[in-house]
């Protein structure tokens, strides 16, 4: 697996029941999943040389993020090695632009967007949108085509002066109207290169600043209709994409009642963390399962509701003291740490809790991530 994070960790304990021989092209020793990994190769990603190094001997090649270069990728496959996802798929997790273009050659519902050129290509594109309201169509959303996560490489602007600032990165700009949704949603599959697939409860996801606070399965009062409708857009997506592996499409339900597609991620998610202790089998269980080409497990929720909460960085005084209350609070609760340094809003871990009352639920997830953040303190 290239890349050392919490989605490769995870990865490699959905692996070892299974007996996987398991190695890691981490940045560095310290990475959250290098720490755990047996054999470890510290490089960079980026370097041809040492992706090929790395590879050989490998029975086949995933990630935990979407970085590495399209062209290497492409090598790797020149070289016999597989890769999964492959680079055609890959590159429209990559490419915010790449994936605009294919959503809309397949008729996948997307916010109205187009690459602009500077910020008075800005003001064009938000007076395209209309805004009788005098608005001049703004506010919209700026997004570079490549390289940004958890609210990284976005911006919301409000008139061409402040759109200056997406274009100083010298990559593409994605501009896209600021969809009036009522929350956000995520539709998670997972397919094998023989075709089979598989597709999780539909989730509402809660984002706090850009980053993804809160995750309820399934998505509460969500049309079971509308809930059908995006996982078959979800499993068509990752057919017409040839996407193998976990595939997260994060949704937006809008105020009138359509679903439109927002990003879509092609490894193990957030929105799935979830299932580790909420689905017969896990997204993490089951990428491992499709990358090796293996019959995939049921994603069927265990309880009629898990609630996955977030722990960002924050004040740990006493971490062990913080298990302590947690866990004797609620025996139920299943605590996920990442060992990664503590950062302000960084994630650092993520708490799971189930059962049969959501309110119970919620608040469950919510006071266990806010004293292990530090936020709670009894």
């Amino acid at each position: 697996m290239v890349g050392g994070g919490q989605l490769a960790r995870m990865t490699h304990e959905a692996g070892i029941p299974l007996g996987i021989k398991f190695k890691l092209l981490s940045d560095t020793p310290q990475d959250s999943a290098a720490q755990v990994v047996g054999d470890v190769v510290v490089g960079d990603y980026r370097d041809l040389d040492t992706l090929r190094a790395f590879a050989r001997g490998c029975d086949v090649i995933t990630f935990d993020h979407e970085h590495v270069p399209t062209e290497h990728l492409r090598a790797l496959e020149a070289d016999g090695i597989p890769v999964r996802p492959g680079p055609d798929a890959l590159v429209h997790a990559q490419d915010k632009g790449v994936m605009r273009a294919k959503l809309d050659a397949i008729g996948v519902p997307c916010p109205r967007h187009r690459i602009v050129s500077d910020p008075e290509d800005v003001a064009r594109f938000a007076a395209e949108l209309g805004g009788g309201d005098g608005s001049g169509g703004f506010p919209v959303i700026l997004k570079t085509v490549r390289g940004g996560y958890d609210g990284k490489g976005v911006w919301v602007v409000r008139s061409s002066k402040e759109a200056a600032e997406p274009f100083r990165a010298g990559v593409p700009v994605l501009a896209e109207e600021k969809v009036d949704f009522a929350r956000e949603l995520a539709a998670n599959i997972v397919r094998s290169p023989h075709g089979q697939a598989v597709a999780y409860p539909v989730v509402e996801s809660i984002q706090v600043d850009g980053v993804c606070d809160t995750v309820i399965a399934p998505a509460p009062g969500l049309d079971s209709e509308l809930a059908g409708q995006a996982q078959e857009l979800a499993l068509r997506i990752a057919q017409e994409l040839g996407v193998v592996g976990h595939l997260a499409v994060e949704l937006f339900e809008t105020a009138d009642g359509r679903i439109l597609v927002n990003e879509l991620a092609m490894r193990p998610h957030n929105s799935g963390h979830w299932t580790q202790d909420g689905a017969i089998t896990s997204q993490f269980a089951n990428h491992v399962r499709a990358v090796l080409d293996l019959p995939l497990g049921d994603p069927r929720p265990r309880a009629p509701w898990t609630v996955m909460a977030n722990v960002l960085g924050g004040d740990y005084p006493d971490m062990y003291y913080a298990y302590l209350h947690c866990m004797a609070r609620d025996p139920q609760l299943k605590i996920h740490m990442y060992g990664k340094d503590v950062k302000p809003g960084r994630k650092v871990g993520h708490v799971n809790t189930y059962g049969d009352d959501l309110a119970d639920v919620r608040e469950r997830a919510a006071h266990a991530a806010g004293y292990l953040r530090g936020t709670i303190t009894e």
